[in-house]
């Protein structure tokens, strides 16, 4: 295979656009007509999920993983210092939700032993905020020129990676802005979007049919089940300008990863954003389609042989997806859950924060996929709320977590900005929607209850980080000394693998 740099150079050709542009269009043309003849129905409901993490050695601070973690049980993430899990997809049942919990709590668990070993720790966090020793600023403004590439030190050697990072340089005048509260900094790589860690639940629709109403549903759910999800309200203290650090935890969003992928990549296209309605689930497709195509690939770079399975057939229109960043998107092929040889499709609800315990993880997975469900089945009418209400919901999570004003359509067709009443119905109708699904009461309340308890607490991961630092501060510790004394005590809780509503 051709060496990064030359992969880079190849990508960024015109012709390789208009090649793979042209690849695209037919692609998506193919699947479109496979989803209109109800080749991607499928047996039946299905789950999964990704899971983003960071290592971080024996004091806490930010480290690289080692290779030994990496050949283990799981997989490279954008920076050096990031792994990411993922389970098999399994039925939406009780039995589907023990099988999601055991596996990534299997798999959690032996890249932790391997990790230990190799005197690192792998932390369940949303936002790394103790950088090693050389600083934030040098960790992430670290690259190298070859041959007119720019090659981030501290990204994973990915030339996909590679191609995005120069993709955007080439459109933003080689320097990327990242503006939040008490932060105004250009770094000269998008590696800025590796501060943060997310997860990704993944909930299959056995009815391609049925699909907008699902999605359409969906986009309504995302700022109230982001407000019980906050976990990112701090960058690294060395990166920022502030005078008062009492008024920048007033003034910070408790969910900063948004803005960071957003701005990691808006500075070249308007690529990261809210969804959009969709009337059919072709729509996605042409969507996906028109969207603009950033580091394109074509398959005959990387493999060889003839195009016979799923992943093969729609080569370029897959990898073109990984670059459709949507906080909620569809994903479309692969292997349904259940018997039959079709394709399937399903939501990937992508704007949650990584948790502190699996079982937290595991909880937002039941939770979304319970929601879902459940307003489905009771013909709930959330997805009449206004689309514009639906936005400013998710964008006030996004900055003011449980304080947030929130948009809601009830169960009767009134519209509401009252939490209280919000939360109700959203913890009512996800346990429907699980008990449609057969799901135990037993598991419904073991993974429903700690995070109902958050609301009835106030209380989520950012506004516990919040709190902490705030106390740092009161007893006379400069912002860097509250911020790790934090971040310290997180690990250190997160490790003992108790619901956030159990820190005191």
């Amino acid at each position: 295979m051709a060496d990064l740099v030359d992969l880079v150079h190849r990508s960024l050709r015109d012709e390789t656009y208009r090649e793979f542009d042209d690849r695209v269009d037919e692609q998506a043309s193919r699947l479109a007509n496979a989803l209109r003849d109800g080749r991607l129905d499928s047996p039946g409901f299905g789950l999964g999920i990704e899971l983003e993490a960071y290592a971080v050695d024996g004091g806490g601070e930010l480290a690289r993983v080692p290779d030994a973690v990496l050949e283990s049980d799981c997989e490279k993430e954008l920076g050096r210092q990031n792994v990411e899990f993922h389970t098999e997809p399994s039925s939406f049942d009780d039995d589907g939700i023990a099988e999601q919990a055991a596996a990534l709590r299997r798999r959690y668990r032996r890249v932790q032993r391997v990790a230990d070993r190799e005197g690192i720790e792998i932390a369940l966090d949303a936002m790394w905020t103790m950088p090693p020793a050389k600083g934030s600023d040098a960790y992430l403004a670290d690259v190298t020129e070859r041959e007119g590439v720019t090659i981030a030190a501290n990204m994973t050697p990915s030339p996909r990676y590679c191609a995005i990072d120069n993709d955007i340089l080439a459109r933003t005048g080689g320097a990327v802005a990242l503006e939040v509260p008490g932060v105004e900094q250009r770094f000269p790589s998008i590696l800025f979007e590796s501060l943060a860690s997310s997860i990704q639940p993944h909930v299959q629709i056995p009815d391609a049919e049925a699909f907008p109403r699902y999605y359409n549903t969906a986009i309504r759910t995302l700022g109230p089940v982001l407000a019980l999800a906050t976990n990112s309200p701090l960058l690294p203290p060395d990166l920022y300008d502030v005078d008062e650090p009492s008024r920048l935890l007033e003034e910070t969003y408790h969910e900063l990863r948004i803005p960071v992928f957003e701005q990691s990549i808006n500075r070249a296209w308007e690529k990261v954003r809210f969804p959009g309605d969709i009337e059919d689930a072709t729509d996605t497709l042409e969507r996906l389609a028109a969207d603009p195509t950033c580091a394109p690939f074509l398959r005959e770079w990387l493999a060889d042989g003839d195009r016979e399975a799923f992943s093969d057939r729609f080569w370029e229109l897959d990898h073109k997806r990984g670059t459709y960043w949507r906080w909620l998107r569809a994903v479309i092929g692969g292997e349904p859950v259940g018997r039959g040889d079709r394709w399937s499709i399903r939501i990937e609800y992508r704007p949650l924060p990584t948790q502190p315990t699996i079982a937290e993880n595991i909880g937002f997975q039941c939770l979304v996929a319970g929601l879902l469900r459940g307003l489905d089945v009771t013909d709930h009418p959330l997805a009449d709320l206004e689309h514009e209400a639906a936005e400013r919901s998710f964008y006030a999570a996004v900055e003011d977590g449980l304080e947030a004003d929130l948009a809601w359509l009830t169960a009767d067709g009134d519209r509401t900005t009252d939490s209280s009443v919000i939360y109700d119905e959203l913890f009512a109708f996800a346990r429907r929607g699980l008990r449609e699904q057969g799901v135990s009461p037993e598991t419904i309340e073991e993974y429903l209850a700690p995070l109902e308890a958050r609301w009835a607490q106030r209380t989520t991961p950012s506004r516990w980080k919040l709190e902490r630092v705030a106390d740092g501060l009161e007893a006379g510790k400069s912002f860097d000394e509250a911020v790790q004394e934090m971040q310290r005590e997180y690990l250190e809780r997160s490790a003992r693998d108790e619901p956030i509503t159990q820190w005191s």
